[in-house]
Formats: C-alpha cells, sequence, structure tokens
C-alpha cells in the first residue's frame, strides 16, 4: 500500500505538470478557497489508478469528495497550495494517504515542480525522494527550540479562529527562532519529517491536508497531537514536531486557549 499511496501522487503529479495553470480558480464558497480544473484533472487520476489497484477501498478526495469517513479509506489531496498554484509559486503537493479508521497507516507526498517525493509507512519508516535520484531516510532534526525555525499556516477559512491564531503565533516566534509560511500543509510536514523545518502548527485543516504528513512525521521520529495534546489531528488542527519542539508548542497552543468553535 506504501508503493501504491507513492505511485498514485506521482500519477497526481504528473497531471499537475500537465495542466494549463489558469490566473485565478473558481471560488468553493470560502475567500482563497480556490479550485481549479487542474485539481480536478488530478483527483480524476489519482482516483482511477486507486480504483485500478485497490478496487476494495473506499476513495475520499477534497475536490470530488466520497462517503466513507470511517474503516480502511483514500483521502487525497489533489493540489496542496492551490492559490500557489495560480499565482505561480511552486511550494504546492500532492498528498495520497490510507487512514484505517482515525490512523494513517501509509501516505505519499509528491512535490510536482520540485520534483521530489516522500513516502512511507506506520510502523516502516519514511523517506524523501530528492531531485536528481538521491534517497534518503526522513528523520526530524534535533536542533534546540531556541534554534527552531516552524512552519505555520493562517486559519483563512476560519476567520473566527484569528483571535487564538495570533496569540499563539506571537507566543511561536517569542518560542522558537523563527517562522516560515509556504502556503502547502503537506510539503510543510513532509519538510519537517525530514528536517528542514522543525516543526508544524495550524488550525482548521481537513484530513487530506495532514494525513499522509502526520504520518511521515511521526515515522521519522516526530510527535503529531491536535492542539490539546490528544490524537485528534486528522481533524485539522495539528501539532507536528519534534519531541523537544513539540513540548513547547503544546506551550504555545495553550496561550490560544481552547480549540472550541
Amino acid at each position: 500500500m506504501r508503493s501504491v499511496a507513492r505511485s498514485a501522487a506521482l500519477v497526481g503529479a504528473e497531471a499537475v505538470l500537465a495542466g494549463e495553470r489558469p490566473e485565478t480558480g473558481a471560488a468553493k464558497g470560502l475567500p482563497g478557497d480556490w479550485v481549479t480544473e487542474v485539481d480536478l484533472a488530478s483527483e480524476r487520476a489519482i482516483a482511477r489508478f486507486l480504483a485500478s489497484e485497490t478496487p476494495r477501498v473506499p476513495f475520499v478526495g477534497e475536490e470530488l469528495g466520497g462517503a466513507a469517513d470511517s474503516g480502511l479509506r483514500w483521502v487525497v489531496d489533489p493540489l496542496d497550495g492551490t492559490t500557489n498554484y495560480v499565482h505561480g509559486f511552486w511550494a504546492v503537493g500532492v498528498s495520497v494517504a490510507l487512514v484505517d479508521g482515525d490512523r494513517p497507516v501509509a501516505g505519499a507526498i509528491a512535490a510536482p515542480f520540485l520534483g521530489e517525493v516522500w513516502h512511507g509507512a506506520a510502523g516502516d519508516g519514511a523517506v524523501w525522494e530528492r531531485a536528481g535520484g538521491v534517497v534518503v531516510p526522513c528523520r526530524v532534526s534535533a536542533r534546540a527550540p531556541a534554534a527552531a525555525v516552524v512552519a505555520t499556516g493562517f486559519p483563512f477559512r476560519r476567520k473566527e479562529r484569528l483571535a487564538r491564531y495570533l496569540t499563539s503565533m506571537s507566543a511561536a516566534l517569542e518560542a522558537f527562532e523563527d517562522l516560515r509560511r509556504p502556503g502547502a500543509a503537506s510539503l510543510d510536514l513532509a519538510w519537517t519529517a525530514c528536517g528542514v523545518f522543525d516543526g508544524f502548527f495550524e488550525l482548521g485543516l481537513a484530513a487530506w491536508d495532514v494525513a499522509a504528513g502526520g504520518l511521515l512525521v511521526q515515522e521519522a521520529g516526530g510527535v503529531v497531537t491536535d492542539w490539546d495534546g490528544d490524537d485528534g489531528w486528522l481533524g485539522g488542527d495539528i501539532l507536528a514536531a519534534t519531541p523537544a519542539v513539540h513540548a513547547v508548542m503544546r506551550s504555545v497552543a495553550a496561550s490560544g486557549g481552547t480549540t472550541t468553535g
């Protein structure tokens, strides 16, 4: 299944590279939440591939949906970072995860324009296939929290969470060396898994944004929880980091209050 996830992510990456970038996308109902024909083409290509490889496993995609919300299922983001894509900023990913209940068991993330792919499976580790053909094991960094560079995202879909987020971001800037906001959660998590970043936190994501990347971080020796420190991170409120940075993240998250609402 790990191999299938990797191949599916690369199928999606090929569809993204073959598409014609539009100047804007179609709004899905919330400001800044876009979909393009390339998102749809990637998801259709991945869905066809997975249907041929694993016909008994249900499919859930960001754009075309799917009814499965429990049991064994594929959870797919066909183009993570659509806003980046329409602006020609190539920090975009294709994320494919096999989820069993509330636990990802295999997953892969491809970065089409960077020529890189990450993949892993529960209990079997994770690897980073870098551009140029170099393959290295994914391991989280060993940096101290004060020297950490942590990725994040902004709650643009849920403006009511902005006050809590800004409080937490201020605390993070005091606790860590710096923050980054590339705009594609799947890549933020993949980069955390291989030590480029030292952690990642965000509110209000979806399972397809975090399932594959969260698994990679876990398999690379990191810690992944929701903002309350529990296992509900597939719900989209996620803290993923090295063990030392995650401990500080918990305090950062607590500075903003509870996740209620």
